[in-house]
């Protein structure tokens, strides 16, 4: 089923599928906001409508994971991560940890900043779920972190098309998926920096 809904990535494909990968089913971005970019890039599609379409998508699927940790609450949560359906969806209780653990450190803006983290990025509107973050705030970081991402996929795709054949577009999207992900994280790693250097600044001065 997914590899016939990949053969075809109109809108509402690309929707259902970014609503799989925002949730705690395991299902990869760059497979589908990448690919749709190219065939945008050839005239199939509109780029625009491809991110935005994502982007909802994505919206959605972490809607579904802020409310159900919102009201089960977090014994259910951490119950079904260490359950056999857990398992299945390739979570466990370590994950739900880590983006915790990440949440709390970050607080709400992590919720922007965790779109961007591979692995972070399914599951940090669970520990906004917990925290009862407000759900207008959450909706808003989750757009622009969500939003981004795409974006970056988007422009990978793109670009794809005037270099490399259709044959061999996953092998490249899986070489420069690699790439992106370093430089995301060291974007990632010097604006922590910056913003605890600017914190501690602050606090010296009070």
């Amino acid at each position: 089923m997914i590899n016939t809904l990949l053969n075809h990535l109109n809108y509402p494909t690309i929707l259902f599928l970014m609503l799989l990968e925002s949730t705690v089913i395991p299902f990869p971005s760059e497979v589908v906001v990448a690919p749709a970019a190219y065939h945008a890039a050839a005239g199939y599609q509109n780029v625009v409508l491809v991110v935005f379409f994502a982007t909802l998508g994505a919206d959605l699927g972490a809607i579904i994971n802020y409310v159900a940790a919102y009201y089960l609450g977090r014994p259910i949560i951490y119950r079904f991560a260490r359950s056999r359906w857990g398992k299945m969806c390739l979570l466990n209780e370590e994950k739900v940890e880590r983006s915790e653990q990440y949440f709390d450190r970050h607080g709400v803006v992590a919720t922007l900043t965790g779109r961007l983290i591979p692995v972070i990025r399914q599951l940090i509107s669970v520990p906004a779920g917990l925290a009862r973050m407000n759900f207008w705030k959450f909706l808003l970081y989750t757009t622009i972190g969500a939003g981004a991402w795409n974006c970056i996929l988007a422009a990978m795709g793109y670009y794809l098309h005037s270099i490399v054949p259709e044959e061999q577009l996953n092998d490249k999207i899986t070489e420069y998926y690699d790439y992106i992900k370093i430089a995301v994280l060291a974007i990632m790693a010097v604006a922590v920096a910056v913003y605890l250097i600017k914190k501690k600044r602050k606090e010296k001065i009070k």
